[in-house]
């Protein structure tokens, strides 16, 4: 469901909402980096997911 609605949207509306996720992921992962009981693994977890989004981004600039 979530990539109907992914796929209805511009490209520049696509790009501007992966690129705030970027951030956001960004932003928790810096504040999980705080936080003593966090495990390697869950902050793994948000960089890859970082990651992806990095990749999605670029794709739609190279498209553009």
């Amino acid at each position: 469901m979530l990539q109907e609605r992914d796929s209805a949207q511009t490209p520049l509306a696509r790009l501007e909402a992966l690129k705030t996720k970027h951030q956001n992921l960004e932003k928790r992962i810096k504040i999980e980096r705080l936080r003593p009981s966090v495990g390697h693994h869950e902050i793994s977890q948000l960089k890859r997911e970082k990651l992806l989004l990095k990749e999605k981004i670029e794709a739609i600039r190279a498209t553009s």
